[in-house]
């Protein structure tokens, strides 16, 4: 899986399947999600998209992934908040850098509570907290912001 930031729309997600099947869904800014498919003989041609509202892609999910299935969401609210835990890669930009240069807050909304690091636990880490690889930050915000949130901690 990867994830690539869409200035103005959003977030691209893309997974190779193991069948060898390319898969993208655009995290649009307004909540909407657009699904698209590729063919397996030629993974540049589109075979299927379609655009779902916030509401049928959260059934969709709900079909593929119940809740109580995903190991990273830590709860939900009736606010639309979530609490989400992100694994930091060892490749990731951020690996070495201080929390406060990611300008997560600034830039998503959302906010990092907490960092898990082998069996510690960091509460309300500071800006100038280093950042490492496999460092799993507890991240609660809106879905969108998380999910940004996510895509720019993927960055290599």
């Amino acid at each position: 899986m990867s994830s690539t930031p869409l200035p103005g729309i959003g977030v691209r997600y893309d997974l190779t399947t193991r069948e060898n099947r390319r898969l993208s869904v655009i995290a649009h800014r307004d909540g909407d999600r657009t699904l698209s498919a590729y063919r397996k003989e030629d993974p540049d041609e589109c075979a299927l998209s379609t655009t779902l509202t916030a509401g049928e892609a959260e059934a969709l999910v709900g079909v593929l992934m119940p809740s109580h299935h995903s190991p990273n969401l830590l709860s939900t609210t009736e606010l639309g908040l979530v609490a989400e835990r992100i694994e930091l890669s060892s490749t990731s930009y951020w690996n070495g850098r201080v929390l406060g240069e990611t300008r997560m807050r600034t830039e998503t909304g959302a906010s990092i509570v907490a960092v898990l690091r082998r069996a510690e636990a960091i509460p309300s880490p500071t800006p100038d907290f280093r950042l490492a690889g496999g460092d799993e930050l507890i991240v609660i915000g809106t879905r969108e912001g998380v999910d940004t949130a996510a895509a720019i901690l993927g960055r290599a």
